[in-house]
């Protein structure tokens, strides 16, 4: 949530900043300022009849004694009571309205992001070199069923298109990439969440998914309790609500969190044709990095996560890039994200297999996340995610970047002591 005191000061601007990131604000912005001071001068004039009421009422004890009619007082005493009741319907109706508006609001866009969706998009580093092969390389479908690491078609017959099973050595291999993305992460001083993979509403919302995005995830009814939760659709959606509604201190921060879940995606429309099997779905795994940090290091956080996924990919041994988004291209809850992109040869291009963001104090806002400084002022934290990795297309590039000419795939040296073997055959 934005924070309606820097939109009242800095309107114009406001309009201006999510513009850039495509939306058109400026009946919003103007809404909110009328709401706001509609509020204002509703709760100014309710605290002027309950002090009128406190200084009658006063009035009452004095006039009994004297032996006065107070009749009128007490009628003067149930209207002003009335209207103040009434005040207050007004004030909720006026508060409801102004945080509906605001909760819809994206984030604020950085000011050096580039305007625009992804032709903006601005490659910052490249890392190694485009795999070439001296045979005719299988795609990652192909490998994996031949394999026998996939098994896509039961996967489908469990739960339908857009899922699979992971089988003997896939399993394991799957199993090796996530413990190879937790031990680094442990190995850095990140402490390892595992949260529940069914999530109130209010995660939802402090994370900045919801109410605007809420059909894009699963939602599971209870029908003893009347209570609707919804699938993780990734771990942040936790992490982002694990301080809501606490004051944390300055000695705290920063906090370095790391999860893994599955995570479940309602994918809209249809699957391009270079994105068959693993490279979208509605369930996969993924291991997610979170800072909680102040204002003054979270630029220096979000440059350690970009580093940290950055050497996940390096160590796997893939060529990859590092790609600035464009404002447009930036989720509406992040005020800039890096994608690390990595090539699966068969898809002619490059796929994010991490994306590190900055939501800055746009989701402390949202689940009055703050903390409390050395020197007593308390002011919201930021906030910051990564993934650290997502398996879903790391695996199809380690299996068709490390194929042999045998239709054998070679394993990356650091998942070999999870694995136990060098090299994945065909039984």
């Amino acid at each position: 949530m934005l924070d309606i005191k820097y939109i009242k000061e800095n309107p114009s601007e406001v309009i201006e900043r999510l513009a850039v990131k495509g939306k058109d604000a400026k009946e919003e912005i103007e809404k909110i300022i009328a709401l706001d001071g509609e509020r204002r001068a509703i709760i100014a004039e309710t605290e002027a009849m309950k002090a009128e009421q406190n200084k009658t009422s006063k009035l009452i004890p004095q006039y009994k004694k004297e032996g006065k009619d107070v009749s009128a007082i007490f009628a003067q005493m149930k209207e002003l009571s009335d209207k103040a009741k009434a005040n207050d319907e007004k004030i909720k109706a006026v508060e409801a309205e102004l945080e509906g508006i605001m909760l819809c609001l994206p984030n604020l866009p950085d000011r050096d992001l580039a305007a625009g969706g992804k032709e903006n998009n601005e490659p910052l580093r490249y890392f190694g070199e485009p795999h070439k092969f001296d045979f005719e390389p299988k795609n990652h479908v192909d490998l994996c069923t031949d394999l026998g690491l996939i098994d896509y078609e039961r996967g489908t017959k469990l739960s339908g298109s857009g899922f699979w099973i992971y089988r003997g050595m896939g399993a394991r291999l799957e199993w090796a990439l996530l413990n190879y993305f937790i031990d680094t992460h442990l190995a850095d001083g990140y402490e390892l969440i595992l949260p529940p993979h069914m999530l109130e509403y209010e995660c939802g919302v402090t994370a900045g998914q919801f109410p605007k995005f809420a059909d894009e995830v699963y939602k599971i009814e209870n029908p003893t309790d009347n209570r609707v939760r919804y699938m993780l659709p990734t771990a942040e959606a936790a992490l982002a609500s694990l301080y809501r509604n606490e004051i944390l201190t300055e000695a705290d921060l920063p906090k370095k969190l790391v999860s893994y879940t599955p995570c479940f995606r309602r994918e809209a429309g249809s699957y391009r044709s270079d994105e068959r099997g693993m490279v979208r779905g509605h369930q996969f795994n993924k291991v997610e990095m979170f800072q909680y940090t102040t204002p003054e290091g979270s630029d220096e956080a979000f440059e350690e996560l970009v580093t940290k996924a950055e050497n996940l990919v390096k160590g796997l041994g893939f060529h990859f890039r590092t790609v600035k988004l464009a404002a447009e291209d930036c989720s509406a809850s992040m005020a800039r994200t890096y994608d690390i992109e990595i090539q699966i040869p068969s898809m002619n291009g490059y796929k994010e297999v991490s994306s590190v963001s900055n939501a800055r104090d746009y989701q402390a806002r949202r689940g009055m996340i703050r903390y409390r400084r050395a020197d007593g002022k308390i002011d919201f934290v930021h906030t910051l995610n990564g993934s650290g990795l997502a398996t879903s297309r790391i695996l199809p590039a380690l299996v068709e970047q490390n194929q042999n000419a045998d239709g054998s795939v070679t394993v990356p040296e650091v998942l070999r002591k999870y694995l136990g073997v060098d090299v994945i055959k065909k039984d």
